[in-house]
């Protein structure tokens, strides 16, 4: 398994020089990149062809891989929104993601498909979020490219049963399973998630959380939480997952740098925990 961190794991503004400095430093093998706004560092919804080689270039200088593209542009205009001219534009972020991703040679983008609210009722939510991945999907398919649905704290696919049917409906190659190992252990567990998606999940986010704070700040970083990486571990092995497993973990505030070394350890050591245990 490759083992990559997200841009986000480092403080907003943080120069992709460093982003990939600081990733390669720590050994890491893959840095997922971000797409933002207008005026963002690194990938942005302005970002040219040409630009988007460049940063490939860069990435490649550091002896890191690009292997996956993330947004959180789809909180903003959400595929399952009531006004369609605000879908339309969730629509041209995944465009972009795919778009982006075609040039530079990446082959996952990671997608939030809707949001459940007060106004947005769950099966609306499920309904016009495929129409649009629908949609989206004759643009993935021409790029192969596929779209990596994740698990997400949206109100949204609460069981990996309900996620297996919704991938599944879509009829396409180019549909799987972002899977987010430390978003379910709120009301799940990991490892049933891995064995029941299988050879539905494309690409891994880790992250740790803490189940009796049972809140937004109950994630922590690789080793603070509660999730069972022995068993996560089995599972990743048994559906015979062997790509990127990303970390995606809030920046240390004092210094970025920590954070990188942190947990590319205690990505080693979650990697190698079977044999440990063995020992």
């Amino acid at each position: 398994m490759l083992k990559g961190i997200n841009q986000w794991c480092y403080p907003e503004g943080t120069p992709l020089e460093q982003v990939f400095e600081y990733s390669r430093d720590a050994g890491f093998d893959a840095v997922e990149l971000n797409v933002y706004d207008a005026g963002g560092i690194g990938l942005t919804m302005e970002t040219t062809e040409e630009e988007a080689k460049q940063i490939v270039q860069l990435a490649a200088t550091y002896d890191l891989k690009l292997k996956s593209l993330s947004t959180g542009l789809l909180w903003q205009s959400p595929l399952s929104h009531a006004d369609e001219s605000v879908r339309e534009q969730g629509r041209k972020v995944v465009e972009k993601q795919i778009k982006l991703a075609a040039v530079m040679e990446i082959d996952t983008v990671l997608v939030v498909p809707g949001v459940v609210t007060e106004t947005i009722t769950y099966s609306e939510c499920y309904d016009r979020s495929q129409a649009e991945i629908r949609k989206l999907l004759p643009l993935a398919e021409k790029n192969n490219v596929t779209i990596g649905i994740e698990n997400v704290w949206n109100k949204f696919l609460l069981s990996p049963l309900e996620m297996v049917n919704y991938i599944d409906e879509l009829d396409s190659d180019n549909v799987g399973a972002y899977f987010d190992v430390g978003n379910v252990l709120q009301f799940g567990y990991p490892e049933q998630w891995i064995r029941i998606l299988g050879h539905r999940i494309k690409k891994i986010h880790v992250k740790d959380f803490n189940t009796s704070v049972g809140n937004i700040t109950g994630f922590v970083p690789l080793l603070a939480g509660d999730v069972n990486w022995d068993n996560v571990i089995k599972a990743l092995k048994e559906v015979g997952y062997n790509d990127t497993v990303t970390a995606e973990i809030t920046p240390y505030k004092l210094d970025p740098r920590p954070l990188a070394e942190d947990t590319s350890r205690n990505m080693e050591y979650i990697f190698n925990l079977q044999e440990l245990v063995t020992r």
